[in-house]
């Protein structure tokens, strides 16, 4: 009798998989390359491993793959124009899939996202900058529809008071100054039956 195949699938390996090589990170254990990063006289190393780095960035891909034998067992990477505040947040992404940061650094982590041809991290971005632009127009969007609100009440506010004492009555036949009478002419009328 034959067996049908089954999946085995766990949710949280990724996860578990993440978070135990982001500890041994954060310990330096099994740690093969230091990447120093330097901006403006800025500089900082950060211990890491290729295999994480090259999964996640192209760019590391290129460097670890190219890279010579002869560096042996641990590699150094330099970085010129990376903040070291963007590096370190660039490095939780990649080992935890998320990080947070303030909203005027989005910008300069998707630029180092392209720079090190991060896709998941320049998705990411792009996406929550998307948002950002949708949450603003709408907010612009919500403060046109209640300035017209208000300039169109006050506007009904100060036409229908001016309207109402413009009008004459239908059948008026009171004389009023300027309209071809005389003042003279406004105490006479003439009863009708």
């Amino acid at each position: 009798m034959e067996s049908n195949p089954v999946l085995l699938e766990s949710k949280s390996s990724p996860i578990n998989l993440l978070n135990e090589m982001q500890q041994l990170r954060l310990l330096g254990h099994l740690c093969d390359v230091t990447v120093s990063v330097e901006y403006q006289g800025v500089r900082a190393e950060f211990p890491a491993h290729k295999a994480v780095l090259a999964a996640t960035s192209k760019f590391f891909k290129e460097v670890f793959l190219n890279e010579k034998p002869v560096d042996g067992p641990r590699s150094n990477v330099f970085l010129n124009e990376v903040q070291v505040a963007d590096f370190a947040s660039f490095l939780e992404f990649v080992y935890t899939a998320r990080v947070e940061v303030e909203e005027d650094r989005v910008q300069r982590m998707l630029e180092i996202a392209e720079k090190l041809k991060c896709l998941d991290l320049s998705e990411t971005c792009f996406q929550l900058k998307k948002q950002m632009l949708e949450s603003v127009l709408l907010e612009l969007q919500n403060f046109s529809e209640s300035q017209n609100s208000e300039e169109e009440s006050a506007a009904r506010l100060r036409t229908t008071p001016m309207a109402e004492t413009e009008r004459e009555p239908p059948d008026s036949s009171i004389a009023v100054p300027g309209r071809g009478a005389s003042p003279d002419g406004l105490a006479a009328k003439p009863k009708e039956k």
